[in-house]
């Protein structure tokens, strides 16, 4: 489906930016937390098919779902964003994209989510969570851009906890976070879910790991199991061609 032409967007604070080679086009606040390439990893990741429901945790302004829509078709995502105006930007994002009755962006707070997102009811949950611990890093001069990227009441176990409520028994949830967070989203998942994926991007070959992807599946046993991981830029610093192929082509990851 052709995209409609953009929508005025509220106010001279925003832009939009083109995701997966021009496919996805996302309206952006200017001068506070904007999606780069972590969010296009993520809905790789995810091992969605055709005729699928799913629910995008922290949705923000929809970059992760609209990648994931633009990927696998009849799929439907429901996201969940504290901000707002976020909410409201992320539903336009998904009209102007064409797939407005596909995206669903609700208001809600990840630690109570609201009633009408039903427990069990997603075959499967993808988030990018704030990256940073609550109470270890000094504020953001900008509040929404310090929302996005610090936690507040809502800490990594609550949303590993939110997570593993709404997939329905064998769905999956697939996480991106800062591999030095590794320890507490392993713990925030241990005895609670199975068949566990970690998949590691490397920003450059022999370099140490800053993000990491971590899938697993609800009732579960199947143990942990270390992917390879991909390599995300070669030594003149261009992405690789198996990183490309996610973030022009829209390829998935093969977890």
């Amino acid at each position: 489906m052709s995209a409609r032409p953009r929508e005025p967007a509220p106010g001279a604070g925003f832009s939009e930016d083109g995701l997966l080679d021009g496919r996805v086009r996302l309206g952006q606040r200017r001068g506070s937390y904007r999606a780069a390439i972590d969010p296009v990893f993520l809905a790789a990741a995810v091992p969605a098919k055709p005729g699928e429901s799913l629910l995008d945790l922290g949705c923000g302004a929809g970059a992760a779902s609209l990648c994931l829509l633009a990927r696998v078709p009849d799929t439907r995502v429901t996201g969940l964003e504290l901000q707002a105006d976020l909410v409201q930007l992320a539903g336009q994002n998904g009209r102007d994209n064409g797939w407005g009755a596909r995206f669903l962006p609700l208001s809600g707070d990840v630690a109570k989510p609201p009633p009408r997102l039903a427990p069990g009811s997603f075959h499967h949950v993808l988030c990018n969570p704030p990256q940073l611990s609550a109470g270890r890093t000094r504020p953001a001069a900008d509040p929404a851009r310090d929302l996005a990227n610090r936690e507040g009441t809502a800490r990594l176990g609550d949303w590993v906890a939110t997570a593993l409520a709404m997939v329905r028994s064998k769905g999956t949830i697939t996480f991106i976070h800062r591999a030095d967070r590794l320890d507490d989203l392993l713990a925030a998942f241990s005895g609670r879910a199975g068949e566990l994926v970690l998949f590691p991007l490397w920003p450059g070959a022999g370099k140490p790991a800053k993000r990491v992807i971590l899938r697993a599946r609800k009732d579960a046993a199947t143990p942990l199991r270390l992917a390879a991981g991909l390599v995300l830029h070669r030594p003149d610093g261009d992405f690789t061609p198996a990183a490309e192929a996610v973030l022009r082509a829209g390829r998935g990851l093969e977890l």
